[in-house]
């Protein structure tokens, strides 16, 4: 179905790096051939839009990744969204008044990566809000179908964010599989990804995981969704409290990734440990190479996860009734307030957007 008469797209948009968001309105495009309109109910609020807002990722020294090239402005930023399918182009099947979860991850379909399903770190990518325009927005264009993924009965700002904070989190945690059942697993940073690794590492393992940050009211939300122990990074005597009530750290979780945050996580590993990066904080991480072969030790990094990861965690969410971490609603014309809240760390939980 295509509607006759052209809306108005709102946007909460970037016009210029390193400054606020500015409503921008446009004509709502109209869905050709496999494409789908969808009207957004709800975005969540990303510290991966941080990174997009300043234009760059921090290296470490003074050394910065720059992510401007490509992107033409005003842009939309946002991907953890979630909303109802409006229009349709000629090709797609799927009925207007559908409510969704759309997989924001998309790749170009013909790569290497993309050949074997991992869009989500394909070289030509699509992703909405990182190199297309996202849900800081009334309304959001996706290329296909089979990128929307039926949530209900969740609520849609759960839903939405499950698509990035929570995927991320589901594919680490699924990387420490073979390594959790030796001891219980450390989450550190606990951040909208940290604290949804949390719900999940107890749905999927069955344990209460060891938990890390300088934040006390953080210490406190993850004490209170069921962490086993919370620990300050900062403090002296953390690591050899950790290395006491687990033995030694197998698996472990960097959803914050920095320098002190990684170096934190290694420190605290047994022989045969592994820790698995997602966080994009920045800086530099080095160490003696002989540690690796002594300590037997694996850094991995991975990135969001895959369209299948990402039906899989739906399911897992609605079997296991999973509760939700804290979110706070608002609403769309709060978009720059909300960026400006994560950046100081006032947030706890998510922020999504209510177009």
């Amino acid at each position: 179905m295509i509607r006759s008469l052209l809306m108005q797209l709102h946007r909460q948009s970037m016009t210029a790096y390193g400054a606020p968001l500015c409503e921008t309105v446009i004509d709502a495009p109209r869905p050709q051939g496999s494409e789908v309109l969808v009207r957004i109910e709800r975005c969540g609020v990303c510290h991966s839009d941080l990174h997009m807002q300043d234009g760059y990722f921090l290296l470490g020294g003074d050394k910065k990744l720059d992510v401007r090239a490509g992107r033409t402005l005003p842009f939309t930023l946002g991907h953890e969204i979630a909303g109802i399918v409006d229009s349709v182009g000629s090709d797609a099947t799927v009925k207007p008044g559908a409510k969704v979860a759309i997989y924001p991850w998309i790749g170009c379909g013909q790569c290497a990566s993309c050949k074997v399903g991992d869009e989500n770190i394909c070289s030509a990518p699509r992703h909405l809000g990182i190199t297309v325009d996202g849900g800081f927005a009334t309304h959001v264009l996706v290329p296909h179908e089979r990128y929307l993924i039926d949530h209900e009965p969740l609520p849609p700002g759960f839903a939405g964010a499950l698509m990035c904070s929570g995927l991320t989190a589901y594919a680490a945690l699924k990387r420490l599989a073979d390594r959790v059942t030796r001891a219980p697993p450390l989450l550190v940073g606990l951040g909208g990804v940290g604290l949804m690794g949390l719900a999940l590492a107890n749905a999927m393992y069955g344990v209460a995981p060891l938990v890390a940050d300088v934040d006390p009211k953080k210490r406190e939300a993850a004490l209170a969704a069921g962490a086993a122990a919370a620990f300050d990074p900062s403090d002296a005597n953390a690591r050899k409290a950790i290395l006491k009530a687990s033995g030694g750290i197998y698996a472990a979780c960097d959803f914050a990734g920095s320098e002190s945050s990684l170096n934190f996580a290694t420190g605290v590993l047994a022989k045969g440990g592994k820790v698995v990066v997602t966080g994009l904080i920045g800086g530099a991480y080095s160490t003696a190479v002989a540690m690796f072969p002594l300590k037997a030790m694996t850094i991995e990094g991975t990135t969001t996860g895959t369209l299948a990861e990402a039906r899989e965690l739906i399911d897992l969410v609605r079997a296991k009734r999973i509760a939700p971490p804290p979110i706070t609603e608002r609403q769309l014309n709060q978009a720059s307030q909300a960026l400006d809240d994560l950046r100081a760390g006032r947030v706890v939980g998510r922020v999504v957007l209510t177009a």
